[in-house]
């Protein structure tokens, strides 16, 4: 700017990319910041780079690095990499917290100049049923909660089935134990009686797509349910009388699959069928 007049003196085009990563089974988590210019004119090509890792919320910072590197040449790649520990530890906590990358471009004989780019993704907690440590997730990022035609093949085929017949496979979780009895008794309270068989749901019943929520019950051919009718669409749910030790290996894998994504009350799954 001279006598009040500003004239542009070049300019740098970049792409800015940012990763948060975390660990389940750890309180401490990454965020990466990833800069380069891809095409620029003028003064502004000339300028260098670097970065402040900070933060606001449930966290402390353990280390953050953005070595300071020219914008030039074009393609380059320049990364800031910082670390946070989680102050969400006592046990029943949890807790999320906002990092940033503070940005800046030094270029003499112009004033540097500063941006910022903030992540807010990860949760972290130590209230997670059966895993009594701190660990951090990115709670929106579904998990799949697999079921395997092997290992378990009638509970496979009453999920495919019921997936095929419009219901949904990304559920979201609930923990509240009135909901998970009231999905389990409206959906299989009146179950027929088939030896070395139990009736099984879809959607299941911790998750907040029972019938709880609406809906009407169907069924598939071959699960033994006289009077309920097929149908389709995706609300309600499919009941099924499968094999008692598939019912009984599925209760296993979905609290050893909750515990171990950490998957709480209201977070997102996807239920999978391989």
């Amino acid at each position: 700017m001279v006598n009040g007049q500003t004239t542009t003196t070049g300019e740098a085009q970049m792409t800015i990319m940012q990763y948060n990563y975390t660990d389940p089974g750890m309180g401490r988590y990454g965020h990466q910041i990833d800069t380069s210019m891809y095409s620029g004119w003028g003064d502004a090509p000339k300028a260098t780079i670097d970065g402040q890792g900070t933060l606001a919320g449930a966290c402390t910072r353990n280390g953050a690095t953005f070595p300071k590197k020219p914008l030039s040449p074009a393609n380059s790649w320049q990364t800031g990499e910082s670390f946070y520990d989680t102050t969400a530890t006592a046990a029943g906590a949890t807790g999320t917290c906002e990092t940033f990358w503070y940005l800046t471009f030094t270029n003499a004989p112009y004033s540097p100049a500063v941006t910022s780019r903030s992540m807010k993704e990860v949760r972290c907690d130590n209230v997670t049923a059966g895993r009594p440590v701190v660990g951090c997730v990115v709670p929106w990022a579904a998990s799949d909660l697999v079921y395997t035609r092997t290992a378990t093949p009638e509970l496979a085929d009453h999920v495919a089935k019921a997936q095929a017949s419009g219901l949904p496979s990304r559920l979201t979780r609930t923990e509240n134990q009135t909901i998970i009895d009231s999905n389990r008794t409206r959906a299989c309270g009146s179950a027929p009686s088939v030896p070395n068989k139990s009736c099984d749901e879809y959607p299941i019943a911790s998750s907040h797509q029972g019938l709880n929520a609406g809906g009407t019950r169907r069924t598939q051919p071959g699960c033994g349910f006289t009077g309920v009718p097929a149908g389709t669409g995706p609300t309600g749910v499919s009941v099924c009388m499968i094999a008692a030790g598939d019912n009984n290996s599925q209760g296993g894998t979905n609290t050893q699959f909750f515990r171990r994504e950490r998957v709480l009350e209201n977070d997102p799954f996807n239920v999978v069928v391989r």
